[in-house]
């Protein structure tokens, strides 16, 4: 599987909105949470997707921290319905670490994810560092990865 990724100068009009209807139709419509999906971050992201059969698979941004010792973090990670339970979703997590760590030289990587999802994200060497909190009245975690030196 090959991965594209891109900063938001670099995305067609064709592409920015084939990411941002994906993003609605899984965060807002197929999990039937109604809130601002298009929330400013996008113009300073990086974008990471995949294609198969010519439709985007899989999707997540990269997103800079907001404050000089914030952290980069992944986001808007989303598997479409028909592409789910075939490792997908693992190997972006991989390739999204990899360019955080190995092009960006990233040490820490910040994620928000959906509580049922906290056991996946740690099987990467993420750790909980919240308690769960609901956002938009779904259950999430804050999570961080301290990466190590031998990666």
């Amino acid at each position: 599987m090959e991965w594209v990724k891109k900063n938001f100068q670099e995305l067609t009009k064709e592409e920015l909105y084939t990411i941002l209807q994906k993003r609605v139709e899984v965060f807002v419509v197929e999990q039937e949470c109604p809130y601002p999906e298009v929330d400013g971050r996008d113009e300073e992201c990086l974008h990471i997707w995949s294609e198969m059969d010519g439709e985007m698979a899989a999707y997540c941004r990269i997103v800079p921290p907001v404050h000089k010792d914030g952290n980069y973090s992944i986001g808007r990670i989303l598997i479409l319905k028909d592409y789910r339970r075939q490792g997908i979703a693992r190997d972006m997590v991989n390739f999204a670490i990899d360019v955080l760590v190995q092009e960006m030289g990233v040490k820490r990587i910040a994620l928000q994810g959906q509580e049922y999802l906290r056991h996946f994200y740690a099987s990467f060497g993420f750790k909980e560092v919240s308690d769960v909190y609901l956002e938009d009245g779904i259950p999430h975690v804050d999570m961080l990865m301290e990466v190590e030196e031998s990666l």
